[in-house]
């Protein structure tokens, strides 16, 4: 047996952690069409419902692991800064934004969209931080325009396939999970990353409900809506949550970024299996290329990262 065996397998554990968050997802964001189109619920109750049950586990789990440290968050101004402008505009703008995308279109595309979220932030880096793009920043730009014309048109460039609100909705998930990774940063310095996302989901729950209390016009409840919105919690937050920060503690970074790629292919092949959604190879080529660009890209910047230290 070689030293070098007990690393492989670690890292190989990390990458099928990594698998299954990524799966979680794709799953996630098939259930929510589900829930938005064939069951018909509002966004703000049930973004009311999932933001606060989540925030309540999540809290709950991090008082046990961490005890009353969970506060610590509050006595930073830089943190509670930095948790305050996460739970409205990362996690609240981007919930929001992926469930209208998937309502007014079809989870496959709204998914496609949100995952060009790391275009979006080396794009705000060049914009607003004036910083040069390197080379492989443009030909991911490139890539990832003609696979996201390829997936909204299917190859005919005068029609879209999804409604064009839907798109706008879908950029927009794409941009506000930029800032979902972005905004919390400050406050992982100092914190875990879970007890940060308990905070964020309690104030967004909170915030959800002050707009649409989950008690007033509640939809009818069955078997069906109960058992979703707990796939969307426990699928969509909280287990693939904790399995990621596990991946990240035996696979690098830039190896756990790669699985992200399964979200959308997952997203994808359940849309065709449960809702029928045809698809040509057009489309296919265009997830494909999108996927492509963001790995080009993450592994351009991790390269440069490497070589400027």
């Amino acid at each position: 047996m070689t030293m070098n065996q007990p690393n492989s397998s670690h890292v190989m554990k990390g990458i099928i952690y990594a698998a299954l968050a990524s799966t979680m997802w794709g799953i996630s964001g098939t259930v929510l069409q589900l829930i938005s189109q064939n069951l018909a619920i509002p966004a703000t109750w049930m973004l009311s419902v999932r933001t606060l049950v989540t925030g309540i586990i999540l809290l709950s789990i991090s008082a046990f692991r961490y005890g009353k440290t969970i506060f610590n968050v509050f006595k930073r101004r830089d943190s509670l800064i930095s948790v305050v402008t996460y739970a409205i505009f990362g996690l609240m703008a981007n919930l929001l934004t992926f469930y209208y995308a998937i309502q007014l279109g079809n989870a496959s595309a709204a998914t496609i969209l949100q995952y060009l979220s790391p275009l979006f932030i080396v794009l705000g880096s060049v914009i607003f931080m004036h910083h040069r793009p390197f080379r492989t920043d443009v030909i991911s730009f490139i890539l990832a325009l003609i696979g996201v014309i390829m997936c909204i048109t299917r190859g005919n460039i005068t029609e879209l396939s999804i409604p064009f609100d839907s798109l706008l909705w879908g950029i927009g998930s794409g941009i506000t999970a930029a800032l979902y990774v972005v905004l919390p940063k400050r406050a992982v310095v100092h914190n875990p990353p879970i007890i940060v996302l308990g905070w964020a989901s309690m104030i967004a729950g909170i915030l959800f409900n002050i707009i649409r209390p989950f008690w007033v016009g509640t939809p009818h409840i069955s078997i069906t809506l109960v058992a979703s919105v707990g796939t969307v919690v426990l699928f969509g937050t909280i287990l693939p949550f904790i399995l990621l920060m596990h991946a990240t503690r035996f696979a690098p970074s830039d190896v756990v970024s790669i699985m992200d790629a399964l979200q959308p292919i997952v997203t994808s092949v359940l849309s065709v299996i449960f809702f029928h959604l045809k698809m040509n190879w057009v489309e296919v080529l265009g997830i494909i290329l999108v996927i492509v660009a963001i790995y080009i890209l993450q592994q351009g910047r991790r390269v440069l990262r490497e070589q400027s230290e």
